[in-house]
């Protein structure tokens, strides 16, 4: 490299240096410290110094080699126990080129061209799939005469660790392939994620128990899949310890989800084309992407790339771009690799869901229970395609755990419709001396100044009740869309009736007048009276919702009216046993005692009859469990229906008696599907539970299951 500048050398070997540990940290340690777009950006630097000069490109070099290394033969501990197994791949798994930009799309098919063009094609047709790009963890699974054998990480490409164990705990992947034309051999490649509904109850329960939260869906998959278990004792009285880290895995693996996109490596399956490698692992039994798209020319492959990246925060998914590839196998093969890429497929990389800001400061907001939640203000930034000035810290303990801090250059994350996040300080900031102290949570309530106090789990609180930020926090939920849906009554409109007086609890808001309501600054005739109209309206919700907004810790929506379906009366749901209420589906001890001494508790059961005396309704109108048109079937909606809310079809179901969970099993009766249903309706698929539409939906309310078929003869 005589010839070559001494600077040159110098930046593409720290530039080697630096991708190698950041390649480490976001494939074996799963926790990056910079975002896709910055790593990219280093890449492409190599890369034009490798182009430049030739002579620098080694093998190791990160140009050439595919994610982290993986463990040595010989480290300590047991395989299986102790660390995870390496495995070699049948055959290498490649990364991709990117693209970020139509230009940039159009320009890598002229590639394309020019290449086939030097191997005597000219002019090939050329047919495109375009996938969305899950951000998951990269998996090969193997099967042996239709078993599942073994599951392996990609790893640094060549090797992998085997995870076999844990990816059987995912519903969607089949364990024996289904149907005719099962090769002795074949290699299904797809990737594993965490759905981003999923990814946010994960986080949640996380910061109740006091643990640090996942920085995205793609870390808590690949943390997930890579965790060793962990059994509980047998021996002995297990810790609590032991109890929640056990509770915690078996959230995080009940969780997953698996899409898969390719066939590798297989012994006599013969496929001449991708698309017919997806339509091979649909019909058996794998569940493949229903948004992938087979296209004719490359305008349609941008319009479709455009396309998801509008879409992209209202999917069940993380994707952080498109995959597009050349559809016919023959053009894969004469396109061949370069490097660790292949020349017939790229991917269309979308703007990043990481930025790094300042940290302004820290500030402290009251829930509606009197826990005090730290919210970061940072110096705006774009990220994920929005400007973000403030986003949530979680909980004190997972603020301590981060150790960000006034002043502080840190990493913020946007992914999908989740609230944003803090996820660390840049990499540099920890090391500046002249850093501020660790925030701390404040002695005196933000909102009353009433001295707070440290709760049992993981929050100090403001103990008291009258606390205008509570009260706000609590009539917020009641009148949001989830609670009493009250059109045209939002945080603002509460925070002012608040401020002036006219309301104090839910229960003022059904005494409003018309007149009170035009009196209010920026409050024309109109608007008061669809207000009070909506008010009034909004007496009509079920028992089950009501439940729900009066704000009982512990009772979500889902929970509501299952108490609703099992107590019929709000009254008899007051009268019941700790134990009682427990054995209500979905509600276990720790739950069911904590219902019960919230409605023993004379402040809250007086907003309850207050209600009740203005016509909420705290009775169910439909049917007891065991009776009604779909008594005894269980449902799960996905997806945007054309018509129904996900709470009126709630409503229509138990109103005929049936019963709505959020998880599809085995014992699943129905699955009801809309626009973008994502991977409930791949599980329900997978495990063969009907899937209806709307109008199917109603066709069965209104008609009622068929009969189960009579037995056979002996």
């Amino acid at each position: 490299m005589s010839d070559i500048p001494e600077e040159v050398v110098a930046r593409a070997a720290e530039l080697a240096q630096e991708l190698r540990e950041h390649g480490r940290r976001y494939y074996e340690l799963d926790d990056p410290t910079i975002g896709d777009d910055a790593y990219d950006a280093l890449l492409d630097e190599l890369r034009a110094l490798e182009a430049e000069h030739p002579s620098l490109v080694t093998p190791d070099s990160p140009t050439q080699r595919v994610g982290g290394e993986v463990r040595d033969d010989d480290e300590a501990g047991t395989p299986g126990v102790d660390r995870l197994v390496k495995v070699r791949h049948l055959e290498r798994m490649l990364s991709l080129a990117n693209a970020r930009s139509a230009e940039e799309l159009r320009a890598w098919i002229d590639r394309m061209h020019a290449h086939l063009a030097r191997e005597g094609i000219d002019d090939p047709t050329f047919r495109y799939v375009a996938e969305p790009k899950i951000d998951g963890l990269a998996m090969s699974l193997i099967y042996e005469d239709g078993v599942l054998v073994r599951g392996v990480t990609r790893g640094n490409g060549e090797i992998g660790e085997d995870v076999t164990r844990n990816l059987r705990a995912i519903d969607v992947i089949p364990e024996q392939i289904e149907g005719e034309r099962v090769p002795p051999l074949v290699e299904v490649r797809g990737e594993v994620y965490l759905p981003i509904a999923a990814f946010a109850a994960l986080n949640e329960r996380r910061a109740e128990l006091g643990e640090s939260t996942f920085m995205n869906p793609r870390n808590a998959a690949a943390g997930t899949i890579r965790q060793l278990d962990r059994p509980l004792p047998t021996d002995r009285e297990p810790t609590e310890r032991q109890r929640m880290d056990h509770e915690l895995r078996q959230l995080r693996l009940g969780s997953l989800s698996f899409w898969a996109y390719a066939v590798g490596v297989t012994d006599g399956l013969r496929l001449d084309a991708h698309s017919a490698a997806l339509d091979w692992l649909r019909e058996h039994g794998f569940p493949v992407n229903g948004d992938i798209r087979v296209l004719d020319d490359e305008d349609a492959v941008v319009a479709q790339c455009l396309d998801w990246e509008r879409r992209r925060g209202s999917l069940d998914f993380e994707i952080d771009g498109v995959v597009v590839k050349v559809d016919d196998a023959e053009l894969q093969r004469r396109l061949g690799v370069v490097g660790r890429d292949p020349r017939w497929a790229i991917a269309w990389k979308f703007p990043p869901t990481t930025a790094k800001t300042t940290l302004r400061r820290v500030v402290w907001a009251v829930g509606k229970y009197g826990d005090l939640h730290p919210y970061a203000m940072l110096e705006p930034v774009h990220v994920g395609g929005v400007t973000v000035s403030q986003a949530t810290l979680h909980n004190e303990e997972d603020l301590a755990r981060k150790d960000v801090r006034e002043g502080d250059e840190v990493i913020v994350l946007r992914a999908g419709d989740v609230i944003p996040q803090v996820i660390s300080p840049a990499p540099h900031a920890v090391e500046n001396p002249d850093r501020g102290p660790a925030p701390e949570p404040p002695a005196r309530c933000p909102v009353c100044d009433t001295p707070t106090v440290k709760g049992d789990g993981v929050f100090t609180k403001c103990p008291n009740r009258d606390c205008r930020g509570r009260q706000w926090q609590l009539l917020k939920h009641f009148v949001s869309r989830g609670g009493m849906d009250i059109d045209g009554v939002g945080e603002k409109q509460v925070s002012h009736l608040l401020e002036v007086g006219l309301i104090s609890d839910a229960a003022g808001l059904y005494d409003l007048t018309r007149e009170q309501l035009e009196a209010q600054e920026r409050v024309g005739e109109t608007s008061a009276r669809n207000m009070v109209a909506a008010i009034e309206a909004s007496k009509a919700r079920p028992f089950g919702r009501v439940l729900f907004a009066v704000g009982i810790e512990g009772v979500g929506d889902v929970t509501g009216r299952a108490l609703a379906q099992q107590f019929r009366t709000i009254d008899a749901l007051r009268a019941a046993s700790p134990e009682e209420i427990a054995r209500t589906p979905g509600i276990g001890p720790i739950v069911g005692g904590l219902i019960h001494e919230q409605l023993a508790d004379d402040r809250l059961w007086g907003l309850i009859e207050a209600l009740r005396a203005r016509g909420i309704r705290f009775e169910e109108d439909g049917p007891p469990p065991g009776e009604g048109v779909l008594s005894g079937r269980t449902f799960v909606l996905t997806g945007t229906l054309p018509e129904l809310t996900r709470e009126q079809a709630t409503e229509r179901i138990q109103a005929a008696g049936g019963r709505v969970t959020s998880s599809v099993s085995k014992k699943t009766d129905y699955v009801v599907a809309g626009d973008s249903a994502g991977s409930k309706l791949a599980k329900a698929e997978r495990l063969g539970v009907p899937v209806l539409d709307e109008a199917s939906l109603l066709d069965l309310i209104e008609q009622g299951p068929p009969p189960a078929p009579d037995p056979e003869p002996a």
